[in-house]
């Protein structure tokens, strides 16, 4: 028996690089897949059904079971257009692979509105609206599986990516805000935090001289992994992926310093004396 034998999972931008790696291995440990991609550019634009059609063309010739998804899932209509697919074609929905994803990278004091609004709307925004659709429906069952992608741009910062990173911290905030919600109904809710060459990093600068050891096919077995039962006491947390490395980020606070005269009330002065000891960790 596969991994999630009767399984119904959802992933979004599944045409390509990450989410069509964890698609084909969903549906050969057993799942039934709704395959949704918009088929846009690299920034978003346009649109194609070729990706997603040919996704799950792979995965019904290798004997699974799929169905293809083009909604945008930036919009709430969106949001529950996929989730209806899902629910006429499979009867419900067991697991969420937040994957879509677009960039439009540019420096902070270059970026247009446009450019900072639409990719926190695919991100962000995509995220809340395919969480929220999906947890509607896991409450109903009494369990469910939801993974968002969150990065390592959004964990620790990186230049020239001010939307893109503000997108990715504010899903890391979502996934620890649902993950406490949600676990009452059965609701697991975790991240990945993937570093992989696919379409939308293959010409970045870190990527030009990697070949397979930061593929797709490295961060897939983490969504399978939370998405199965081998993860079922496991909510609200960040899996990094990087190649052969995996790992776990956790945001950290210091032990602090305690002020004991005038209240307690520091003034900009002391704080400055002490910064170094109210930071270290």
């Amino acid at each position: 028996m596969g991994l999630l034998d009767g399984k119904v999972t959802v992933i979004t931008g599944a045409g390509n690089g990450i989410g069509r790696a964890s698609a084909l291995l969903f549906a050969r440990e057993g799942a039934r897949v709704l395959v949704n991609d918009l088929g846009s550019a690299r920034d978003g634009s346009g649109a194609a059904r070729s990706s997603a059609d040919a996704v799950v063309a792979e995965i019904r010739a290798a004997g699974g079971s799929a169905e293809a998804s083009y909604d945008s899932i930036s919009s709430k209509e969106g949001a529950a257009a996929l989730m209806a697919k899902a629910l006429s074609a499979f009867g419900r929905v067991d697991v969420l692979v937040n994957n879509a994803g677009i960039l439009r990278d540019k420096t902070l004091l270059k970026m247009s509105p446009e450019e900072w609004q639409g990719v926190l709307d695919v991100h962000l925004t995509g995220s809340f609206f395919c969480t929220q659709a999906a947890a509607l429906q896991m409450k109903e069952q009494g369990s469910g599986s939801i993974i968002n992608t969150t990065s390592v741009s959004g964990m620790l910062g990186n230049f020239g990516q001010a939307n893109y990173a503000a997108a990715k911290a504010g899903i890391y905030g979502l996934t620890r805000t649902a993950s406490i919600e949600l676990q009452r109904y059965g609701v697991r809710v975790n991240a990945v935090a993937p570093i992989a060459k696919t379409r939308l990093t293959e010409d970045l600068p870190m990527f030009e001289k990697i070949e397979d050891s930061l593929s797709p096919e490295h961060v897939a077995p983490a969504h399978l992994f939370l998405a199965s039962s081998l993860s079922n006491d496991v909510t609200g947390v960040v899996l990094a992926v990087a190649g052969a490395r995996m790992s776990v980020f956790k945001v950290v606070e210091s032990p602090g310093k305690y002020k004991e005269s005038d209240g307690g009330v520091w003034n900009a002065d002391e704080i400055a004396d002490h910064f170094e000891s109210i930071a270290k960790v």
